[in-house]
Parts: structure tokens; sequence; C-alpha cells
């Protein structure tokens, strides 16, 4: 079984730096998936409030033989409980449902400043009192551009410990993971293939060829060694089994800047622009 490196985080914790994402995965599949994850060696489970799996993420991690401590879990709260008594229910209810007492991490899943006015700094006060009575190891936000990480910084007392950006060859957002660096904030990589986009790139799989690895290898290997956090998500689990195997071999730093080289700047981005988007779930 592969060893996985883990990062250090600023408050003293460390997390997996591959892990096991479930974005998209129907409940129904989610505990199949998570359980078949944990046999092949994953570590670490990204869920959120927002993909409706807590449930089944909890059971399936539940059932396995592993001790809770040996799992790192983490979830994201909904864009409708910012408010700071609709976040601290909106927890309590992802703690029940993942029968848990406590997770690894958990996120603002999105800033959402077009419709609360950038009141995520109340929300973000709220989330350290979960990390301070001890029900969240770790804190930290999704989507943040470096604006809104400048705000959290003037008006609370906590760095957030990860910023969960979309990330890719062709939206490498390198000023947002130069902001973390600076700031100690690790960067977790979401769409970390472009849903598939990047993959037939002529770029990606000519380095394929050359080390022998699939292009999905390619990719996750370089987000590994830029030292980000990575989850891809798959539930066919000869592509689980492919996604875990990514250090058995290293790139060349020449393959490391082509593939960064790919960049399209704001053209490659895949998901909403976090300036704008302002979704809550009905």
């Amino acid at each position: 079984m592969s060893e996985v490196p883990s990062i250090t985080l600023n408050d003293g914790n460390t997390i997996p730096q591959l892990g096991f994402g479930v974005f998209q995965v129907e409940p129904e599949d989610t505990a199949e998936a998570v359980s078949k994850a944990l046999e092949i060696g994953y570590r670490h489970i990204d869920t959120a409030e927002m993909y409706g799996n807590e449930k089944e993420v909890g059971e399936a991690i539940g059932a396995y033989d592993l001790d809770r401590g040996d799992v790192f879990v983490t979830s994201k709260l909904n864009n409708g409980f910012h408010e700071p008594e609709d976040a601290r229910e909106a927890f309590d209810r992802t703690l029940s449902d993942l029968g848990f007492d406590y997770v690894d991490l958990f996120l603002i899943h999105w800033p959402l400043p077009t419709l609360y006015g950038g009141d995520f700094v109340s929300t973000w006060q709220t989330l350290e009192e979960f990390k301070r009575d001890g029900r969240a190891r770790s804190i930290g936000v999704s989507n943040f551009q470096i604006e809104h990480l400048e705000q959290l910084a003037t008006e609370t007392d906590t760095v957030p410990a990860v910023n969960q950006v979309e990330v890719h060859p062709y939206f490498t957002n390198e000023a947002v993971r130069e902001y973390g660096r600076e700031h100690g904030i690790a960067t977790e990589a979401w769409s970390p293939i472009a849903q598939g986009g990047v993959l037939e790139d002529s770029t990606i799989t000519q380095i394929a060829e050359r080390v022998g690895k699939t292009p999905a290898q390619v990719i996750l290997r370089w987000h590994i060694q830029r030292g980000d956090i990575v989850f891809p998500k798959s539930v066919t689990p000869s592509r689980m089994k492919e996604n875990f195997e990514l250090f058995n071999f290293e790139l060349e730093q020449s393959d490391m800047d082509e593939i960064s080289a790919l960049d399209r700047g704001e053209e490659g981005r895949t998901g909403p622009h976090p300036d704008t988007f302002a979704h809550i779930p009905g």
C-alpha cells in the first residue's frame, strides 16, 4: 500500500495530502464508494452538507474496522446557514448525520459576498466556537478569494487552516495559492482534473506516455508535488485505485513547468466565480 504523505496545518494538526471526494456521489452509492476507498487505503474523506451524503459517509467509516482517529473527515457548512445560530444548528446536524462527536476539518463552503454583504466574518467567528470546543479539530474556508481572506485576517483571530479552491492545469489559481503560502493557509484543490477536461491535452498525454502513467495520475502527481491537498472523486474501483497510486514516481521539473504553463487564467475556470456565486439550495 502506498504511503500517503501528510501536511501539517497552521494549527499543528496534520491532514493526508491525498483524499477521496464524494461530491456528486448519490447517497445510495456513497457508503459502498467510501468503503472501497478505505479498503484501497484512503484515510481522508471529503464531504459536505450540500452533498446530502454525510450520513452514508459516517456509516461507511463506522462499519470499517478502523479507529475514528485513523480517518480524516472534512465537511462544509451549507450555503443557507451562514447566520450564526443557523450555522450552529447545521453543524450539530453534520455531527449527528456523520455519527461523530467531532470532524477533523469544517469549512465555510462559499463566501457568498453578494448575498450576505460579506458577513462571512460572523460565520467564521461561529466556526471559531466549534474549534474552541473541540468539535472541529481544524477550521477553514472554501472558494475564498484573497480579499475575503484579508477581511478575515483583519476582523477575526484565527487564520484558516485551509482554503479549498478550484485548481487544475487550466486554472492554476496561482494568486490565491501564493497568498495561502505567505499566510500559512494550505491549499486544497477541487476539480483537480477540470472535470476530465485536461485528460486529453497533448502535453499531459505525452508526459504520461513518457513516465508510464495515466494522464490522471500525472495531473494528480503535479498537484502533489506543488504541495496541494487533492481528493479526486470516482466510484469506479479501478479508477479509485489508480488515483491512489501517486507515490511511486516523480515528475521532472520540466514536466511540472510544462503542465503549469497550460494555465488559461479565468478562461480556464470550470466552476462559478466566488465573487458572484450566491446559490442557496432550495
